[in-house]
């Protein structure tokens, strides 16, 4: 089991660093492109369709952000409340809310994926660049995925009481 938990935890990692490193790519273009925004807006010439742009790349930095941050620890947890429990039921809680996580991002991811099909089907365009919302729609999609699988992991570890070393 520990073989497995290890292999699946590396290619979490891995599709993790990629995720970032995209999402870190796209706030540096969101960061140019409000800059850009401004500089050329006190000069007269506002960049056409700034406002959607924000938007498309903020919910694919957010969303290909999520699993590294899980990964990393840097989330908020709050576990005030489980302190006060004994050790054996912390761990039957941890594990319940693993796998209610991972759950929760698997039907997010769905759902999410289903409303870019149906975004694709019905060639819906954003309202000034008339670009198209779906592949968007889709990363997000694939970013509720990847938490999920992330999450996963966390929940065979919890289940099976392994937990890194």
């Amino acid at each position: 089991m520990n073989d497995l938990i290890s292999f699946l935890d590396g290619i979490s990692r891995h599709v993790n660093r990629i995720f970032v490193a995209l999402a870190g790519a796209m706030l540096v273009a969101m960061m140019l492109l409000a800059s850009a925004n401004v500089a050329l807006r006190s000069a007269g010439f506002p960049v056409k369709g700034t406002f959607e742009l924000m938007g498309f790349f903020g919910a694919i930095v957010a969303s290909f952000s999520l699993g590294k941050t899980y990964i990393s620890g840097e989330h908020i947890a709050v576990d005030i409340f489980l302190r006060r429990f004994s050790l054996p039921l912390r761990k039957v809680l941890t594990a319940a809310n693993d796998i209610i996580s991972t759950a929760f991002f698997c039907i997010a991811a769905w759902q999410v994926f289903r409303w870019g099909m149906q975004l694709h089907r019905v060639h819906e365009l954003s309202e000034t660049l008339r670009i198209h919302f779906y592949p968007f729609v889709y990363g997000v999609s694939l970013g509720c995925g990847v938490i999920a699988f992330v999450l996963a992991i966390e929940a065979i570890r919890s289940v099976t009481n392994r937990r890194e070393a």
